[in-house]
């Protein structure tokens, strides 16, 4: 619910804005003087509450905003889920749905707090703008009417856009870049409270589709005298919700590495165990399949976004028991999300998620040498002999770290979910022009998330660092696309399993720490990357080929999008597991011949296919 959270945040900032024809100055005046004027410098702090409605989902939202400097404390209850961000002044905060909190000094979770915090104090009406750039882009007619147009960028903020109506000079509608997702909220219903007016109506479209745009209608307003700081200083909570059986200090479980990802048992409800997926950069989830097998109420429709330019439908789950191990996480939210369509991609069943919520309340250790993974006790662990600590920061829910791009400085997210080395993303791509600076690489189909297939220029890296480690050479991804979540300007790229699995990784995230401890030798399938220019799924009892990469080996020999491949050198397609058909041909020496035999339009027929370096 993090977006909804946004959308309260940018209710509050009603108070902030209308424009009129003419220099932004003029608009700014002519704004304060239709909003109410001079009756608003006598206005400390403002209480709103407001109904929700999106997503499928139903609930209430309250917010109390300091009017001089931007500070804000909000809550919600939607469905099933409820939380609560805020900002202090320094540092953005949430409480995520599951109870914890965690300071979000990650992503662009500050800038956008700063820009809150901006509109929340109508700083735009001082003399200097409150330290801020504002430019008028002059005046746009629509559909919708005619509006002035601002483009604001406050003191350690981002650029947004202003949309004010010249007719009445209230503020239409605010365009703001949030990660890779260009957010739009219209303000409208303008009503007088207390001698000023703001806006009752409040939608929030952030690009997913008309049918998730969410609704925000004020039913009660209440302006406060000057607010102790402690109203908008980060809470404290201590979460009870988790245990280890008779009091151990950890728990360890087997799990598999498939395509550089982490599976694992675990349990729901006391039911499976059930073979799930464990993700740093995910949340606690379940297939429509599952819950409907262990009769799990789920409500609302949520968009989900990843790797990828569309779209995953879900819901939300409650009261929920997870168990790994010995391990127990009692009374959760879960998400109820179509994981399953993931499955011929990834060539094994996926029924489920543990991801942060897990990991928030036990230290892990995931030990890729061994194909183990440890849940410890917080308050029994021991870093010693655990590795280098690289400090993180939280960006949302996911671990971000500092470190290098051969020499640049970048921030990476943290993601034992991606089968990547690691993806760079777009606008960091272009802005340092790494496609310049690396000519030999290939552009194509190189992950498969939630939101599709994910393309990139892939090329070799000759060195990274996490932290003070260093990784050295690694196959690295420039993301192309326009849109999902490599398309942000907010980090520089997502660190996968392909990195993550030459090291035993411990994370702690109470304290904000990971360690990362080098496997010993060299190790296997690391620095390799396709030789044939194929990417492939499950079909049946064969291999879909989905992408043929241009100018590679895979088309030259004649392989085409769509064929479907019935046996590899002979052997049936059926008798054999994706992901090492994939290893194959990441693997095998430059030279090699592999004979693919394809059902090509209808006829079958056998394709040599020499592999080769791409990059």
């Amino acid at each position: 619910m993090r977006l909804t959270i946004a959308a309260f945040a940018a209710l509050t900032a009603t108070s902030v804005a209308a424009l009129a024809a003419g220099s932004a100055d003029d608009v700014l005046k002519a704004n304060k003087a239709a909003t109410g004027g001079t009756t608003w410098d006598t206005k400390a702090a403002i209480s709103i509450d407001a109904d929700y409605a999106g997503n499928g989902l139903t609930g209430t939202t309250h917010s109390v905003n300091d009017l001089k400097n931007g500070r804000t404390v909000g809550v919600f209850k939607v469905g099933p889920a409820q939380g609560a961000n805020g900002f202090d002044g320094k540092t953005p905060w949430q409480r995520d749905t599951s109870g914890t909190i965690t300071e979000q000094q990650g992503g662009d979770a500050l800038v956008l707090a700063i820009n809150d915090a901006y509109r929340n104090a109508n700083l735009w009406w001082q003399p200097d703008h409150g330290g801020a750039t504002v430019i008028s882009k002059g005046e746009v007619t629509n559909s919708t009417g005619r509006f002035d147009v601002l483009t604001v960028t406050p003191k350690g903020g981002k650029p947004f856009e202003a949309w004010f109506d010249t007719g009445t000079h209230f503020l239409a509608k605010i365009i703001e870049l949030q990660g890779p997702q260009t957010v739009i909220t219209t303000f409208s219903d303008y009503a007088s409270e207390d001698g000023v007016k703001l806006p009752h109506k409040i939608l929030i479209d952030t690009g997913a589709g008309a049918q998730y745009v969410q609704t925000m209608k004020v039913n009660k307003v209440t302006f406060l005298s000057t607010q102790p700081d402690s109203a908008f200083a980060i809470p404290t909570t201590v979460v009870t919700d988790f245990s280890i059986a008779g009091g151990a200090a950890s728990t360890t479980i087997p799990v598999q590495i498939i395509n550089n990802h982490i599976f694992g048992e675990a349990k729901v409800n006391g039911k499976g165990p059930f073979v799930f997926i464990f993700d740093t950069g995910g949340h606690d989830i379940l297939t429509p399949p599952i819950a409907k097998q262990l009769g799990i109420k789920v409500e609302g429709k949520l968009p989900g976004t990843g790797a990828g330019e569309g779209v995953m439908e879900g819901g939300f789950a409650n009261g929920l028991e997870f168990s790994v191990g010995a391990a127990t996480v009692k009374n959760q939210l879960a998400i109820v999300f179509p994981l399953d369509k993931l499955s011929d991609i990834e060539g094994v069943p996926m029924p489920g998620m543990v991801g942060y919520e897990t990991f928030r309340r036990f230290v892990t250790r995931i030990d890729y040498g061994a194909s183990t993974l440890t849940l410890i006790d917080p308050a029994k662990f021991d870093p010693k002999d655990s590795g280098t600590p690289v400090k993180f920061v939280f960006n949302d829910h996911i671990p971000e770290v500092t470190g290098t791009i051969e020499g640049i400085p970048a921030k990476f997210d943290i993601d034992t979910g991606a089968r990547s080395e690691l993806t760079i993303t777009k606008p960091f791509a272009e802005t340092n022009k790494l496609r310049e600076t690396h000519t030999k690489g290939v552009e194509a189909v190189e992950g498969w998330g939630i939101g599709g297939p994910s393309t990139g220029y892939v090329t070799r890296i000759k060195d990274m660092t996490i932290g003070d480690v260093k990784i050295g050479l690694v196959v690295g991804s420039l993301a192309t696309q326009d849109k999902g979540a490599f398309a942000g300007a907010d980090y520089s790229g997502n660190v996968g399993g392909g990195v993550l699995k030459r090291f035993v990784v411990t994370f702690d995230y109470n304290n904000r720490v990971m360690y990362l401890k080098p496997l010993p030798g060299p190790v296997e399938d690391t620095g390799t990357y396709d030789r044939a220019g194929l990417w492939i799924n499950v079909a049946g009892t064969g291999f879909k080929i989905v992408a043929v990469t241009k100018g590679a080996p895979a088309e030259q020999a004649g392989l085409a999008k769509d064929d479907l491949i019935t046996a590899v050198d002979g052997v049936a397609a059926s008798q054999l597991k994706l992901r090492d058909v994939r290893g194959k041909l990441r693997t095998a020496k430059p030279g090699t011949v592999v004979t693919f035999t394809v059902n090509h339009g209808g006829a079958a027929k056998d394709v040599k296919v020499t592999l080769r370096d791409l990059i």
